[in-house]
């Protein structure tokens, strides 16, 4: 089955994790198809917290790859991010 889920990297105490696309038999930071794009859950200032290809996801989800449920959260949070218009600082 395939799967899209994180994968870690970053140093200790600060995790940063690709978004890929991999066979679920595989470990977590082992071989992978495709790279999506990348979380950082401790994004601060002008960092990026979420970089995620949606037409991608799309596409592996249609041809039956399946979410983690944390990417799923993702998931819909870059949908609305790319939805709502640019702030402006």
């Amino acid at each position: 089955m395939v799967k899209i889920r994180l994968t870690r990297g970053g140093a200790k105490k600060r995790p940063f994790y690709h978004i890929i696309v991999t066979d679920s038999r595989n470990p977590r930071d082992g071989r992978n198809i495709e790279r999506l794009g990348y979380y950082n859950p401790v994004a601060t200032g002008g960092e990026k917290r979420i970089e995620l290809n949606t037409e991608r996801v799309k596409h592996w989800v249609g041809t039956g790859a399946q979410l983690t449920d944390k990417v799923a959260t993702l998931y819909k949070e870059a949908l609305k991010g790319a939805d709502a218009p640019a702030a402006k600082a």
